[in-house]
């Protein structure tokens, strides 16, 4: 099975991925967390690029770096997992790009759809949690634990319309992407992801 994580700053994609985890593997499974960018020794290059580098790159560069990354992770990582029956946990995947790079760059819909099936190779989650949280909590929390990113450090507007753009998949697919409100408890949005991964499993 390959769930992933998705949701704007600071709405607690890290914490749950890891509580997920902890969680299957005391039921017995063999378990795999890993994250975009970054999952591969490549990937931790372009994640300091991505994330933390002051250099301007361009919206569009910004896209082609990012598939980049995820070509590699698919091929490395995350198909080796699931082709030896692994359970595999991705904190971000094709959901995080078409959000940013179409709500938060105003980038071509068209384009990071095409761009999202070749750099996953196909591949689709079988269960995505997007966790909801207003942009001002997440970005308040998210600096609190990290300090700020290159994606924290945008505007208001940005993170609205990265916002939008994740209420929008989960209306298209409402089979896959489950959302869930991040305005709770840790424990009570946890207990949330466990019973509906239960359902699927």
């Amino acid at each position: 099975m390959f769930i992933t994580f998705e949701g704007g700053e600071g709405c607690g994609k890290s914490t749950h991925s890891k509580l997920l985890k902890k969680y299957l593997a005391g039921r017995g499974y063999r378990v795999l967390l890993t994250l975009e960018p970054g999952g591969t020794r490549i990937g931790k290059t372009m994640r300091q690029m991505l994330l933390k580098g002051r250099n301007i790159v361009s919206r569009y560069a910004e896209l082609f770096l990012f598939a980049a990354d995820r070509l590699e992770h698919v091929e490395q990582v995350i198909k080796p997992a699931l082709k030896v029956g692994k359970i595999v946990i991705c904190d971000r995947f094709i959901d995080s790009t078409t959000a940013y790079q179409t709500g938060g760059r105003k980038l071509p819909a068209k384009l990071v759809n095409y761009i999202n099936k070749l750099s996953s190779n196909s591949i689709v989650p079988d269960i995505t949690f997007l966790l909801d949280v207003p942009p001002k909590m997440g970005i308040k929390r998210g600096t609190v634990y990290s300090g700020k990113d290159k994606f924290e450090a945008e505007n208001g507007g940005f993170h609205e319309r990265v916002r939008r753009a994740y209420l929008n998949i989960a209306k298209k697919h409402p089979g896959r992407v489950k959302l869930i409100s991040t305005e709770n408890s840790i424990e009570q949005v946890q207990d949330k992801i466990r019973k509906m991964l239960n359902e699927k499993l």
